[in-house]
């Protein structure tokens, strides 16, 4: 009888934003002593250059994986540390028109080293550098037998103890097996990480170099101007009185059917455009009250965009809407419904204190990029986008479009929020999208007149509009604007631009820091909401 087939048990591919929980398991499983990366590192490093992650899965479970970015030589060679090189962990230090490949993380689980799942991890870098031309491969090895030589005198520094290894003299697993699979020490890199005690923090400059590329004269690498068009649509809306909720159902219906049928692939709507629900109460409530009252709407809200999203086919940012959350805290949440049937919530970091004083709104914990058919997108609610930091960690974790819905109640509110949308979008070269709302709403608490002038903003540089105005609403009439953006006019700006503000960063000076133990329901996260609802005087309006 004939033997039937049976697939592969052993697969090495391209990593996906689906395997981010497995890869962070694996990572645990192999560096127990270091500490694990977050999600919004492994994403940043799929979403900054999907074609360098590399994931090896035996029998169903990821068993090994190999982080890289495209780098410049003058990067590649110059003294770093693991932090400047990875971009903080993110993979923000990519540069598309790197002339080598730098790898930042590799990893074996340890139950499966008999496989070789490293030397094919390797291969998969090497034929990488071979598709892209690229000089060749850069990385830092561990040297995790130098804190036994050390201690036992057997090495006076690790340039002492890479030369004995080189001799024979020495045993080192991880270098052995390196020199092993081609790549060649050429220096120490001194305090590369700190946390990595078995290396004392030092590792070793491994080198390969690509036989198919002249080093005298090596491939000249440019960015292509491709287009990789996108629709935006936002939503300048009109604070109304409503007799019912499904009449302020079909309100929002209308532009989201008007933007559908200019073919958008985005549509945004303002900050706190459902409050126009608070208007057909019974009865006159309190700011309070009146939130609290509000947040009850949340489940149907959320169906409703979700129906619309796939109904009419198109990514809906849904504004702002207050919800309670799971520890009973109101907050004020963006709702994002995708056309594929999915909804994320994002939530507003920093309240203002007039919504701190009125309506007992707290802040939230978390800030990441959501996954779209049209690339990671962010989301930073009004006075989110006065806090560089946020748009920062959106932009490292690979957004290029960052949607601000805004409620502002003057002109000089409004242009707290737009000057700062304008900086974020020079910042982290990336577009910025925001939504206000007009009109008013006599008998709802603290929403008694409304300034807005929505808009889609550009970087500054040649590719984009001359102002870094793609588009924008007359202020303060209830309209929809639309402009088609070009994401590849980003990826060119990001490394050949006349300004390259995300790669210029210098790692080697600042950073920023995000705290492993923040998130919902910990002690630290609600000792700081209830620092923020203390009582912040009787502000007026403003917004942002």
């Amino acid at each position: 009888m004939a033997q039937r087939s049976s697939k592969a048990r052993l697969e090495v591919r391209q990593a996906r934003r689906g395997d981010i929980p497995g890869i962070s398991q694996l990572v645990e499983r192999a560096y127990p002593s270091l500490p694990p990366y977050k999600f919004g590192e492994l994403r940043g490093q799929i979403n900054n250059f999907p074609q360098g992650q590399f994931v090896a899965i035996l029998d169903g479970e990821i068993v090994g994986y190999c982080a890289s970015s495209r780098v410049t030589e003058a990067m590649a060679f110059a003294p770093h540390d693991w932090e400047e090189i990875s971009g903080n962990g993110f993979g923000t230090r990519h540069v598309p028109t790197g002339e080598w490949l730098y790898g930042y993380e590799m990893c074996v689980d340890p139950a499966q080293r008999g496989v070789r799942i490293g030397k094919r991890l390797y291969e998969a870098r090497r034929a990488l550098a071979e598709l892209l031309d690229l000089n060749g491969i850069v990385f830092a090895g561990r040297i995790p037998g130098y804190d036994k030589a050390r201690r036992t005198k057997k090495a006076d520094s690790p340039e002492d103890y890479l030369a004995k290894v080189i001799d024979g003299k020495l045993r080192d697993p991880v270098i052995g097996f390196q020199i092993a699979n081609g790549f060649a020490p050429v220096g120490i890199l001194t305090r590369y990480l700190p946390e990595d005690k078995q290396s004392r923090g030092h590792a070793v400059q491994m080198v390969w170099r690509n036989p198919y590329v002249n080093p005298d004269e090596p491939p000249t690498h440019r960015v292509p101007r491709g287009v990789e068009s996108v629709r935006l649509a936002t939503v300048q809306f009109q604070a109304r009185a409503v007799a019912n909720f499904e009449e302020f159902v079909r309100n929002v219906e209308y532009f989201v059917d008007v933007a559908a049928d200019y073919k958008a692939d985005f549509v945004l709507f303002p900050e706190m455009f459902t409050m126009s629900l608070l208007s057909f109460a019974k009865k006159k409530m309190g700011p309070q009250e009146a939130i609290e009252a509000l947040s009850e709407f949340t489940p149907r809200i959320r169906d409703e965009l979700t129906r619309m999203a796939m109904e009419y086919n198109i990514n809906i940012i849904g504004g702002s809407h207050p919800t309670r959350a799971d520890d009973g805290d109101i907050q004020n949440i963006a709702l994002v419904a995708l056309r594929d049937g999915s909804i994320h919530a994002q939530e507003k970091i920093h309240p203002t204190p007039n919504e701190r004083y009125w309506w007992k709104i707290k802040g939230g914990d978390s800030i990441d990029a959501i996954q779209t058919d049209c690339g990671p997108i962010g989301v930073l609610i009004c006075y989110d986008s006065e806090f560089p930091e946020l748009a920062r960690r959106l932009a490292d974790e690979g957004a290029r479009i960052i949607f601000v819905p805004f409620c502002t109640d003057s002109r000089e509110a409004y242009m707290r929020v737009r000057y700062c949308c304008q900086a974020r979008a020079i910042e982290n070269q990336c577009y910025v999208v925001m939504s206000g709302n007009v009109g008013n709403l006599p008998d709802v608490e603290n929403m008694d007149i409304q300034y807005s002038q929505s808009c889609i903003l550009t970087p500054c540089d040649l590719p984009f509009a001359r102002d870094g105005i793609a588009a924008e609403a007359s202020e303060n009439v209830e309209t929809l604007t639309i402009s088609d953006v070009n994401l590849d006019d980003l990826s060119w700006a990001r490394s050949e631009g006349t300004v390259r503000n995300l790669g210029d960063r210098r790692y080697d000076l600042y950073h920023i820091e995000w705290d492993r133990a923040v998130g919902r329901g910990t002690a630290a996260a609600k000792r700081e909401r209830a620092r923020q609802a203390a009582p912040a005087g009787p502000q007026g309006g403003g917004g942002g």
